[in-house]
């Protein structure tokens, strides 16, 4: 999910989605891609669970699937509360090295 989310091109699709569904050539439009570029970013999207494609004639319409970003989301969240926490003890460390010199 990540390497599909680290493209800027497809982080932008997603964004684009949020709103309502689109086609592919929809999706292709403002960056000035081809057909066949832009349904290749759909298929990595796809791959990682995170859009989902339905054929209507002729028509590739897409939707997002929001259940894979919640998960990434919480994961996230761990590391972020985990980060922050090394960077309070950081602090304390830095502080109490700063007061021990102080008072020198």
């Amino acid at each position: 999910m990540f390497a599909a989310l680290s493209d800027p091109t497809r982080r932008a699709m997603l964004r684009r989605l949020s709103a309502r569904e689109r086609t592919i050539g929809e999706l292709a439009e403002p960056f000035r891609m081809s057909f066949a570029a832009a349904s290749k970013h759909v298929r990595v999207l796809e791959r990682a669970g995170l859009l989902r494609r339905r054929v209507e004639g002729r028509s590739h319409i897409c939707r997002i699937a929001p259940a894979p970003l919640a998960a990434a989301e919480e994961w996230l969240r761990y590391y972020e509360k985990f980060w922050r926490g090394q960077l309070h003890a950081l602090e304390a460390v830095l502080d109490a090295e700063d007061d021990r010199k102080g008072s020198r």
